[in-house]
């Protein structure tokens, strides 16, 4: 729900009036199936991109959903300082940087307004920093940034605690700026959500959030200091997964996430397919905190049970590969081959358990005459996997239920601890291996396995983010990899195959280590506006 002045509504509205079409309107037959980009120095009046779950939140800093999507929302109204393109980090807010000692100097653009016309200074960045470390940002970890300081109305220096490896990912390139001259007299941003709390330096104005629906329609600043934006309107629309393919062949859609087994046909009807990276990862999370999952012979016991391959030929149709213990895809720069591989081998899965003290009478493992059960959660979009899991578990020995929920509950139930197992999805692998700490750390999201049970673990991912040599740092990420594989506080499965397909009408792309702190979304705004 949202509220206004205490009162709950279902819909927020931009005070335009403007009624975002049905998906399936008329407008969509002017969709030629071509995948030829238009002219540079040509505009697209409407593009429309489908998403499967729809409403990712409001997309304020503070308002929208904690999942990539959320953040892709948000950043169309709010810039950071750097930004990354296909090929790398490119200029945004700050048009150059570098490095001094402890400290980052951004020389910032001088031609930047906010969206109500007020113009962008170096005190809305020292504000937004200040601001964060007195009311935590979820995307961006603040602990690292010891101040920061006004040198001129154009030039700003930020202060660090200690070295930082990947600030200019994980902090510059993350970090939406807020306007000091708004959000000064605010005190909770999260329920902050009046029609000024969207105004940002971005090249996008909100038009329409329809939460109940999941839309979101946003029309072109033209004031925006790269040059007004190329699409002059940019809906997202809710349409399943099932259905994204017919949505783009019958032009109601221009771009979408579609199921693998969809993208040759639609390649072959002129639509240009991109293929991602395995940045997207699905782990079994397990509740370290409670017995007996607080012992990592069990964690153990329960990977050697898994058939990880099978669940990528069946559950995934062969559309993927299989995780490694130390969480990198084998075709990332960071894997490390040199792990425990626990390849599928439910005998070892029974010397474990004998060793921690269960029988196996019958069917289950138990103790004391008491079977070992455990619940967990799954939702509807990886309902089949999950069923495939308690099929392995249960023949390997372990009594398993599953609770099937909504993406948003299970996220919920982990972050309480309040669950045994239970199977998520995030990206981010991509990106900067200071990710290797927010899925493990504490202090993270429901993303993390929050463990700070083995202290070297811990020490090492200290150390690996505040390793300036990108030599030596590759030898403590590799180190992480084999500690963190040794006690398991989550259960690594497989990395999915992505395919995002759309008309041309846009130069879509994955953006070199994903967007912001490295999101495997094909949503870059640089897109839209060039």
């Amino acid at each position: 729900m949202l509220r206004k002045n205490g009162a709950i509504i279902e819909r927020w509205r931009y005070p335009v009036k403007f009624l975002l079409s049905p998906l399936f309107a008329a407008a969509g037959l002017l969709l030629l199936l071509c995948s030829t980009s238009i002219a540079a120095d040509e505009t697209i009046d409407v593009l429309t991109i489908a998403d499967p779950t729809g409403d990712w939140g409001f997309p304020s800093p503070y308002g929208h959903y904690s999942r990539g999507p959320g953040y892709v929302r948000m950043s169309m109204i709010f810039d950071t300082l750097v930004w990354k393109d296909q090929n790398g980090y490119v200029p945004a807010l700050a048009e150059s940087w570098q490095l001094e000692d402890d400290a980052y100097v951004f020389n910032l653009r001088k031609n930047v307004s906010w969206h109500d016309g007020d113009p962008f200074t170096a005190k809305d960045v020292v504000f937004t920093i200040n601001y964060i470390k007195e009311h935590p940002y979820q995307w961006v970890n603040s602990e690292p940034v010891k101040g920061a300081e006004v040198l001129d109305d154009y030039t700003v220096k930020l202060y660090l605690n200690k070295s930082y490896a990947p600030f200019i990912d994980m902090v510059a390139g993350t970090l939406p700026i807020l306007p000091e001259h708004i959000y000064k007299d605010v005190s909770n941003p999260e329920e902050f959500q009046d029609d000024i709390a969207i105004t940002g330096t971005g090249p996008y104005k909100l038009l329409d959030y329809d939460k109940a629906q999941g839309t979101y329609l946003y029309e072109a600043f033209d004031d925006y200091y790269l040059g007004a934006p190329k699409v002059k309107q940019l809906k997202f629309v809710k349409v399943s997964s099932e259905m994204s393919a017919s949505a783009l062949e019958n032009g109601d859609v221009d771009a979408a996430n579609v199921p693998p087994e969809m993208a040759d046909s639609l390649k072959h009807k002129g639509f240009t397919v991109l293929k991602g990276s395995h940045d997207g990862i699905t782990k079994i999370m397990v509740n370290h905190k409670n017995e007996p999952f607080s012992d990592a012979r069990l964690r153990q016991a329960l990977y050697y049970a898994i058939d990880r391959q099978a669940l990528v030929d069946t559950a995934l149709r062969g559309y993927g590969i299989i995780a490694s213990s130390g969480l990198f895809a084998l075709d990332s720069e960071w894997y490390n081959p040199d792990v425990e591989e626990y390849k599928y081998d439910p005998t070892k899965t029974e010397e474990l358990m004998l060793a921690l003290g269960y029988s196996k009478d019958g069917q289950y493992f138990s103790k004391d005459e008491e079977a070992l059960e455990m619940e967990m959660l799954v939702t509807a979009t990886n309902e089949r996997a999950g069923e495939m899991i308690k099929q392995q578990l249960e023949q390997a020995g372990f009594k398993v239920t599953l609770r099937s929920v909504d993406s948003k509950t299970l996220d919920s139930l982990v972050g309480e601890w309040n669950f045994d197992l239970a199977l998520n999805s995030h990206g981010g692998m991509g990106g900067d291996p200071e990710i290797l700490n927010r899925i493990i750390g504490e202090g993270y999201t429901f993303n993390s396995a929050r463990y700070i049970e083995n202290r070297k673990l811990n020490d090492l991912l200290d150390q690996e983010v505040s390793e300036m040599d990108p030599v030596k740092r590759k030898e403590l990420v590799n180190e992480v990899q084999k500690v963190y594989a040794q006690d398991l506080p989550a259960l690594p499965l497989y990395y999915s195959d992505s395919y995002w397909v759309h008309d041309g009408k846009a130069d879509m792309y994955y953006t070199k280590l994903g967007v912001a702190n490295g999101i495997p979304i094909a949503q870059n705004k640089l897109s839209f506006v060039k």
